[in-house]
């Protein structure tokens, strides 16, 4: 398995990882409000129902965003070559490796930092397209992209 390979399957992982968690939170949470159903009344009752409602709201949208980002890493192809930045794209800098890819935390392979950047991110709208050579700054930092994977 390549490095690039390396990366991309731990982070396609961690996405997996967290659907499944929120995924078994849902199904639990709808298991818990149909067992509460049955066996109660009044107020309290009807509060601890919108409670849960609620939450299970906020767990929908968090499954929704890790399937987005699931939707987002299926669309990669790790093999593809490219002379500019693109969804994909593994960029080592003079002072970092990125992943253009979404917005996930920051992972360590064969003891490198990988640091997941959206296109959409200011950082990540200020790479995508360019090449090797291309300087930017983060932080009063100058970074040169040195190598495209």
């Amino acid at each position: 398995m390549t490095f690039k390979e390396k990366i991309f399957q731990q982070f396609l992982q961690i996405v997996n990882d967290r659907k499944d968690v929120f995924q078994d939170m849902i199904q639990t949470l709808t298991e818990d409000s149909k067992n509460d159903a049955k066996g109660s009344a009044g107020d309290k009752h009807e509060t601890a129902l919108s409670m849960m409602h609620i939450e299970q709201e906020k767990l929908n949208k968090k499954l929704a965003e890790i399937l987005l980002q699931k939707s987002i890493l299926d669309k990669i192809d790790i093999h593809t070559k490219t002379s500019k930045i693109a969804l994909g794209s593994l960029i080592q800098t003079n002072g970092m490796l990125l992943f253009m890819s979404t917005a996930l935390p920051k992972i360590v392979v064969d003891n490198q930092t990988i640091i997941a950047v959206s296109p959409q991110s200011p950082l990540g709208n200020k790479l995508l397209g360019n090449e090797v050579g291309f300087e930017f700054e983060i932080n009063g930092s100058t970074y040169r992209i040195e190598e495209l994977f």
